[in-house]
């Protein structure tokens, strides 16, 4: 089981609250994407869901208190693809993925069959073959972002944090970058959350919104629950159309003030 509970969550930075006694419950195998206007704490939401920053409240993974597990551990239960990851300018992009499968390695243990199987797996999905051999600083930003999805679907872990997954990517690298993480979700039961600017691509993959405003909970549910044009207006400040699209999902469509 790879559920996540969190209660009461409160997060802080330098004496000022960013996160206020948030409660969210995200069932197991469940895709839930986490979305809200710039500063509302949806990437701090997800690095204390890994577990990387402190917080006081509870987090739990499949029952299994956050705070309980070391750092590899958690590395082993929670890949957390951060928006603004560390990235060694040295490292190859085989090199770097392969940092994934450095939670299921023993103490100066070398990679075996299985870690190199994950690997080739994590490249060829992404299709990042031909770039394999390549130095990180010579990848473009959207060469870049799969490569670092790339390492975190090495992981192998039950549950999947995205932060901004689609940043920088093209918009056919953004469907088959959710496309394929959907596919895992289904073939090895994850549980997903994503923070995600895109609102039309967040209700299309998702199958339950949070959506935050200075750091509280002010919208849950399914898209269409959450995202109507009266929240987006009061949250986001923006004027928007939704609309059905053709295959039965939401399109979030800003409307632009013409001046006569």
């Amino acid at each position: 089981m790879s559920g996540i509970q969190a209660s009461e969550l409160v997060v802080a930075f330098n004496g000022t609250t960013v996160i206020h006694g948030l409660d969210v419950s995200i069932a197991s195998g469940e895709w839930v994407g986490v979305i809200g206007p710039n500063g509302s704490g949806k990437s701090t939401l997800l690095r204390a869901l890994a577990g990387a920053i402190p917080f006081s409240g509870t987090v739990q993974i499949g029952g299994v208190a956050i705070h309980d597990l070391d750092e590899r551990q958690r590395a082993q239960m929670v890949a957390l693809v951060p928006q603004r990851p560390v990235i060694p300018e040295g490292f190859t992009v085989t090199d770097y993925v392969y940092l994934g499968r450095s939670p299921h390695l023993r103490f100066l243990a070398s990679e075996g069959p299985s870690d190199a199987g994950a690997v080739a797996n994590a490249i060829e999905v992404l299709e990042l073959a031909e770039m394999a051999g390549r130095r990180l600083p010579t990848l473009s930003g959207g060469e870049l972002q799969r490569v670092i999805l790339a390492r975190a679907i090495a992981q192998q872990t039950p549950v999947l944090l995205l932060d901004e997954p689609t940043t920088s990517l093209d918009l056919g690298h953004q469907q088959q970058a959710l496309e394929l993480v959907e596919t895992m979700r289904r073939s090895r039961e994850l549980t997903v959350v994503t923070a995600i600017h895109d609102l039309t691509l967040a209700s299309q993959f998702c199958d339950r919104l949070v959506m935050l405003a200075s750091g509280r909970v002010v919208g849950e549910g399914e898209p269409e629950a959450v995202l109507t044009e009266e929240s987006i207006g009061l949250h986001y400040g923006a004027d928007v159309s939704v609309q059905r699209d053709p295959g039965g999902g939401i399109a979030v469509i800003p409307l632009r003030h013409r001046r006569s």
